[in-house]
């Protein structure tokens, strides 16, 4: 078998004339007319198109090789992203020899993907532009003279992390599994949790130059179709570079841009995406992020986490309260502080009224502005301690609160009160499990906070009026966002403040329109409940193992037995 050699290898380093560097801008300037054209049966045409279109690129590599003793054939590949899987694929063509049959009838295309061809994902494509993509998507292709269409062998092969646990959302009870960067992973992570053959996989192409692949995963049968088609039609719209993150996806699809709430809820957690997926939502994923979009959202989902579903209603029922009276800490508290010191001494007892005058006393500003520089210099600290590196970072949260806070009080520049208030709201933030979500609450302090200074606890009180207006004016893909409390739905209050039962909550969310709306059966947790038995109750298992008595009454004891027998 001849073998041509290599026409061009990654590490070579050929100079292009000047009549091959306007030939390459003419072909770029009507590569929109170019690309759609179909393969033609000659080789040397397709040759002379792909070195025209990736010659310029070191690591794109045209192999010439003869099929079958005679019939030459080229193959295309990018070795740095097939990680030598390209390799095979070549080989199921040099390998076959002069086995071709005798008879001419037979056609070459159909021999060679049906009696040769040996990889399980091998097909055919027709046009350079589908060529193009499967070029730069990690794909081997080879074309053979006399055949108008070119092989393609998915022999993709990119590095990737292994899976480990989530970095952003913390694991307690639950698996300890989360999303990495390769789309196929991630698909196959859900599928082994969600083993229905109605989980449906759309995938998109998004990106004038990434062509970034972006996945719309859905339960057929459980979510709304409606949903289904909106969401995408918002990513056919979509007109942009590059999808570097699922964060570029979803500053597009969601419905209010302004709003510093989160429309559309993340996670990196596969088990809490299969979830979603069971109660009739959307998730959205990019191949090269490890975090997913659920769609639709309200904002009770902002304060639930995987593990309330885990672990029994009665605990969950009050860590939910904690979390939501942390939220409230993390929002008023600083402007109330400020409106009551500034406005209505009155409000607070005389003697806790003379230790915070006693506090304040030498502090030159007022306290509007102290809980305000407070405020920033703690969003100072938190965001350099994000992004420095994690052993550094955490030696400078420490030095931050200690050192500084207590220099800052001993200097007289804030009482100390001031930082007791502010140490109580960023620990209230850190409660929020959503990290967006706690962001919209940060943000929004400082207004509130500069309206208490102004006009007191009316001011924290127009403030509450305006936040709670806007939220009854968003919406996550037609659904409100503060479902099910407005408008009010009965099941749905068993999932919000409280946690009730699992038996309970016997209906999907009325919110999202599911065609299938019951997941938990009617009868199922009375049927339970009645075919329970005290197997191991010490009365009767002790009993039956002595054979006799009744109702938990034995007819002889050990020792009368061994009594019996000592007689």
């Amino acid at each position: 078998m001849a073998v041509i050699p290599v026409l061009r290898f990654p590490w070579s380093k050929q100079k292009k004339s000047g009549a091959n560097e306007q030939a390459r801008a003419r072909h770029k300037s009507d590569e929109k007319q170019t690309d759609d054209e179909p393969f033609t049966e000659n080789i040397e045409h397709t040759i002379s198109y792909m070195r025209e279109r990736f010659d310029i690129s070191d690591d794109f590599v045209v192999r010439r090789i003869q099929v079958m003793g005679d019939t030459p054939a080229v193959a295309f590949y990018f070795p740095t992203l097939t990680n030598g899987g390209h390799q095979e694929a070549i080989k199921s063509f040099m390998t076959i020899g002069t086995r071709r049959r005798d008879a001419p009838e037979i056609d070459l295309k159909q021999e060679l993907l049906n009696d040769y061809l040996f990889s399980c994902d091998g097909r055919t494509e027709e046009t350079m532009a589908g060529v193009i993509e499967e070029l730069l998507n990690g794909s081997t292709v080879v074309h053979v003279e006399g055949i108008k269409e070119a092989f393609v062998f998915c022999t993709r092969n990119v590095d990737k992390r292994s899976i480990d646990q989530p970095e952003t959302e913390q694991v307690i009870r639950g698996p300890r599994e989360g999303f990495i960067e390769n789309l196929m992973t991630n698909i196959s992570l859900i599928r082994y949790r969600l083993q229905a053959p109605e989980l449906r996989i759309k995938i998109n192409k998004i990106g004038k130059y990434t062509r970034s692949c972006v996945a719309v995963i859905y339960v057929d049968g459980i979510v709304n179709p409606a949903l289904v088609e909106e969401v995408q039609h918002r990513l056919s719209k979509i007109e942009i570079d590059g999808i570097i993150d699922s964060g570029y996806v979803e500053q597009f699809i969601e419905d209010n841009h302004y709003s510093p709430f989160p429309q559309i809820q993340v996670t990196e957690r596969p088990d809490k995406a299969v979830a979603s997926l069971l109660e009739g939502r959307v998730v959205i994923m990019v191949d090269g992020s490890p975090i997913a979009l659920l769609a639709p959202t309200v904002f009770s989902q902002f304060y639930q986490t995987t593990e309330d579903y885990a672990e029994r209603f009665l605990l969950v029922s009050f860590i939910r309260i904690a979390r939501l009276v942390a939220l409230l800490f993390s929002l008023v508290f600083p402007a109330l502080y400020v409106a009551v010191i500034s406005f209505n001494p009155e409000l607070i007892p005389t003697e806790f009224a003379v230790a915070v005058a006693g506090g304040r006393s030498g502090v030159p500003f007022p306290t509007v502005v102290e809980v305000l520089v407070m405020e920033i210099s703690m969003e100072v600290l938190r965001e350099a301690t994000i992004r420095l590196p994690q052993q550094v970072g955490g030696a400078l949260s420490i030095v931050g609160v200690l050192v500084v806070g207590q220099a800052a009080v001993s200097a007289g520049f804030v009482s100390p009160i001031t930082v007791v208030i502010i140490a109580l709201t960023t620990i209230g933030s850190f409660a929020t499990p959503a990290y967006n979500a706690a962001l919209a609450l940060r943000l929004l302090r400082f207004p509130i906070i500069i309206i208490a200074g102004m006009f007191g606890l009316y001011g924290v009180m127009v403030g509450l009026i305006l936040i709670t207006n806007h939220m009854l004016t968003l919406k996550s893909f037609g659904v409100p966002y503060l479902s099910p409390i407005v408008p009010g739905n009965f099941e749905g209050f068993k999932d919000t403040v409280f946690r009730a039962p699992l038996w309970w909550m016997k209906r999907r969310p009325a919110m999202l329109h599911t065609p299938d709306k019951t997941r938990v059966g009617s009868q199922s947790y009375e049927q339970l409940e009645r075919s329970k038995h005290n197997t191991l109750d010490p009365l009767t298992v002790g009993n039956s193992d002595k054979g006799g008595g009744r109702d938990g009454q034995s007819q002889t004891s050990d020792r009368d037995s061994s009594g019996d027998r000592h007689h």
